[in-house]
């Protein structure tokens, strides 16, 4: 099994997250991208992330823009 490079690979918003998931700069840097300059990890999102539900870097960004709305 190939694991992820949560530093170096491109993440696209398809981006399976799975057990190997990594908060890095790399993952920051899209969801910035993403969600604009005010994005930050906080411990709900973290845990919503965690919950073992099936997710991508898409439905974090999704998730993340949801609840600023």
């Amino acid at each position: 099994m190939t694991t992820f490079d949560w530093h170096g690979a491109a993440i696209s918003r398809a981006t399976v997250v799975d057990a190997t998931y990594k908060n890095t700069q790399n993952v920051r840097r899209f969801l910035i991208g993403q969600c604009g300059p005010d994005f930050k990890f906080d411990r709900a999102l973290m845990a919503w992330i965690r919950s073992g539900a099936a997710h991508t870097i898409g439905d974090i960004a999704d998730e993340w823009q949801r609840r600023r709305s």
